[in-house]
């Protein structure tokens, strides 16, 4: 089996990492092959904000919480990279396209040593006033719809079993 077979069939969610940051050469490749995924009508509507800041990642931790209605929660499970991905609505595809971005990224991740996981909720994040709020201070101008969120960092725990596929995953018509 080749290297992406492997990556492919091996790559797990990971919910627990050290504290230690990625280094820089890391989250570049990892954003590169965020930026190569294949996009409807090569628009490339995917923007990534990459957060590695302690307080930032503190801040929309809660606000990730607050759509949960849950508090002393850490949705990204003190992952010290956070890549929020959002699409630009005005392209074709916005949606399907920060989604094939956020795979690639997470195989990217696994083929590197890196762990990660999807996180939901970064749609209502930049639904909300706080959001929209976050995002001018990031300079992010244009309208955009929160995808995912992709976090990052150094296992801290075995990785986990694959979970069995279910029957009739596959329906072949010739």
């Amino acid at each position: 089996m080749n290297e992406t077979m492997k990556t492919l069939l091996n790559r797990r969610s990971i919910r627990k990492y050290k504290s230690e940051q990625i280094k820089d050469e890391e989250l570049k490749a990892v954003l590169e092959a965020g930026k190569y995924a294949p996009s409807g009508a090569n628009q490339q509507s995917a923007l990534f904000i990459v957060v590695q800041n302690k307080d930032i990642i503190k801040k929309i931790s809660k606000m990730n919480a607050a759509v949960m209605e849950k508090e002393n929660v850490d949705p990204y499970y003190g992952a010290p990279t956070v890549i929020l991905v959002l699409a630009d609505k005005s392209k074709a595809t916005p949606v399907e396209d920060a989604s094939i971005a956020l795979g690639n990224m997470y195989n990217a991740a696994y083929s590197l040593g890196l762990g990660s996981c999807w996180i939901h909720r970064t749609r209502e994040m930049f639904e909300s006033g706080e959001g929209k709020k976050l995002l001018k201070e990031w300079g992010v101008e244009g309208d955009y719809i929160g995808v995912g969120s992709c976090i990052l960092g150094y296992p801290d725990c075995e990785l986990p079993k694959p979970a069995p596929r279910k029957d009739n995953f596959v329906i072949m018509v010739k």
